[in-house]
């Protein structure tokens, strides 16, 4: 759509919806009445210059005030049915999140890079911009490739990553599990209680439902027992439940501060910050903007440095990441905030799109330059993967020149947000992926959470030396076992990725304990998923851990497969 047409149709928008202000007569409901028709306008014509006319009225709103604005958007919320849940749950999530929002739009130029994105993400309504060009400032060049470091033959060590564990303390045994809303196993009204509901919540969880404390204490128990002797475990973050529209900085912390205190039992953790950590959800903003985030920032700066030392724990806490050394071996373990990167981050739709919001891609760079001159190997641990379609995919194409500069110093990388069980793989050449020039590879940790599958956690078999991840095991616990509410959850292998795999590519790779499972081993899994059906089939159910697989017809194989092979900006 041309700029004049939607100019016009703001300045039309504008006399209307200004007529809703205070001393005219105009209620709260006609300023939302604008807001919804420019909505549905947009929705009904399907295309990219609609949705930039309603970000133009949007935008006229956003300057009467935060106040107006929520209010507008609340009345279209319930009305377009835009969450699930009821009025409640739209009030709510507004009330939370409107004022980020407005903020934006004042600043946002319509039509532009930054509201084609924002077109792109939450309405669908636009196709994704070009990337942003920046290419990241290296202190040195890449020195000549070496290959992946030969394995030690020592003793594995045993490493344990869990992620989205999503603990909901207002979880009730008995309540109903098909309440209507976003969460459900909570009391809302009287025909929620026990003993009012058809669809009673067991005690230890339910697919519908967050993570009551018992599965939580279960986890942790089970993780003692089948691995009591791991050198340390990785934690990639969201600890607070689903409740969107009704979360606190209080809760919020109490919720925090709980679950690091049961992952108090792991001799060593290394935690990193999901989007569910903020309130409201998902609200990072970047320094540039303000400092909004730095209550959760020092909250859990002090939990880790129980783990990580003071030093370490405070060196960039204006936004959430750290980088440690591990006692035990030539190791450093960076952490990284990727919710700056997350496209549901509300604070990154401004006028001008950061090419590194708060620094820390520059600071990332010089923890790895750091780690590179003294011969270190790396795991950066962080929740949101880049690569996939909820990260900006400028920043994506970004980290992908860092871990393409550092291959030779990332032993690999580790992630949460999905709630699947995933790989990712980077290369050097995304127009002739292989073997060869497959560089790195992120291991995406299925949830804890059951809302997408039976709760699980991995267990890693690690060559103490260099680091390398020789297998992945994962566990879980079979929500459909009889026992699994009487008695208690039971932790069962699930299964093992050098078993499940190797066969595809050598016998012999699969009886050698020592080989690593190296970005050249999952380009060749990925390979045998093209030409092997079934293989492909085991893969995908393996993802929800056997739970309601959905079908994948020819072109979801397809893009099944690109995701697996675009790590970090492919895309």
């Amino acid at each position: 759509m041309k700029f004049s047409t939607i100019f016009t149709f703001a300045c039309t928008a504008t006399f209307a919806i200004s007529q809703a202000v205070p001393g005219t007569g105009v209620t709260k409901k006609d300023l939302g009445d604008e807001v919804i028709k420019a909505l549905e306008k947009a929705l009904q014509a399907g295309t990219c210059g609609a949705c930039n006319t309603t970000l133009a009225a949007l935008k006229v709103v956003s300057l009467l005030g935060d106040r107006a604005f929520v209010d507008a958007l609340s009345s279209a919320c319930v009305v377009l049915g835009l969450f699930r849940g009821g009025e409640d749950v739209c009030a709510g999530a507004i009330r939370l999140e409107g004022p980020t929002l407005a903020h934006d739009l004042r600043e946002m130029k319509v039509p532009s890079h930054t509201s084609q994105l924002f077109c792109a993400h939450f309405l669908g309504l636009c196709g994704y911009p070009d990337v942003v060009p920046y290419t990241v400032s290296f202190p040195s060049p890449k020195p000549a490739p070496a290959g992946r470091p030969a394995p030690s033959g020592q003793e594995p060590i045993q490493i344990v990553q869990y992620s989205d564990i999503h603990i909901d303390p207002f979880y009730v045994t008995g309540s109903n599990t098909d309440c209507g809303k976003p969460v459900c196993c909570r009391v809302y009204e009287d025909s929620d209680a026990p003993g009012s509901t058809s669809s009673p919540a067991g005690p230890f969880g339910d697919y519908a439902c967050d993570v009551p404390v018992s599965l939580e204490e279960s986890m942790h128990t089970a993780i003692s027992e089948i691995a009591p002797n791991a050198a340390f475990t990785t934690f990639t973050g969201d600890i607070v439940d689903h409740a969107v529209w009704n979360t606190t900085q209080a809760q919020n912390t109490i919720d925090i501060n709980d679950a690091y205190a049961k992952m108090s039992a792991r001799r060593l953790v290394y935690g990193t910050i999901g989007n569910h950590e903020a309130s409201p959800t998902n609200a990072f903003p970047p320094t540039s903007v303000g400092d909004d985030s730095d209550w959760v920032y020092n909250l859990l700066s002090g939990i880790w440095s129980r783990w990580i030392g003071v030093t370490a724990a405070s060196a960039e806490q204006d936004f959430g990441a750290y980088s440690t050394k591990y006692e035990r071996g030539n190791l450093r373990v960076v952490s990284l905030n990727t919710n700056f990167y997350y496209a549901l981050n509300f604070w990154m739709y401004r006028r001008n799109f950061e090419t590194d919001p708060s620094g820390q891609l520059a600071w990332l760079v010089r923890e790895l330059q750091a780690a590179e001159d003294v011969n270190e190997r790396v795991y950066i641990i962080d929740h949101t993967p880049p690569g996939r379609d909820d990260t900006f995919r400028d920043i994506s194409n970004y980290f992908d020149q860092i871990m393409n500069r550092y291959s030779g110093t990332i032993a690999t990388l580790f992630f949460g947000h999905t709630y699947k069980g995933h790989f990712e793989i980077a290369y050097s050449d995304y127009s002739a992926r292989s073997y060869s020039n497959a560089l790195a590879v992120s291991y995406i940790m299925p949830s804890l959470t059951p809302t997408d599958g039976h709760p699980s956690f991995r267990i890693y078999s690690v060559d103490p030396v260099t680091f390398a991840i020789l297998d992945s095991t994962t566990y879980i616990a079979d929500v459909t076992n009889p026992g699994y509410q009487t008695t208690s959850p039971v932790w069962t292998k699930y299964y093992s990725a050098k078993e499940a795999y190797s066969p595809l590519i050598s016998e012999t790779f699969a009886n050698d304990t020592s080989a690593e499972l190296a970005p050249a081993f999952w380009h060749n899994v990925t390979a045998a998923l093209q030409s092997n059906p079934d293989a492909f089939s085991a893969y995908y159910a393996r993802k929800t851990r056997g739970w309601e697989v959905p079908a994948c017809d020819d072109v979801c194989k397809v893009s099944k497969i690109c995701q697996l092979q675009a790590n970090a900006g492919a895309r």
